[in-house]
């Protein structure tokens, strides 16, 4: 049930991580606070498909 899920920025688009995510148990579309390099600043990175 565990599938990699890439995160994307949500200021410049990019996408910067992949992560695992329970398909089970987060059904929803995942959002963490991550660096990113070309804004220089910790950003809201969301989940893409």
């Amino acid at each position: 049930m565990r599938v990699n899920v890439t995160l994307a920025c949500t200021e410049c688009g990019e996408r910067n991580y992949i992560s695992k995510k329970n398909k089970r148990n987060n059904p929803e579309r995942i959002e963490m606070k991550k660096y990113c390099a070309r804004d220089g600043k910790h950003t809201l990175h969301r989940e893409t498909k």
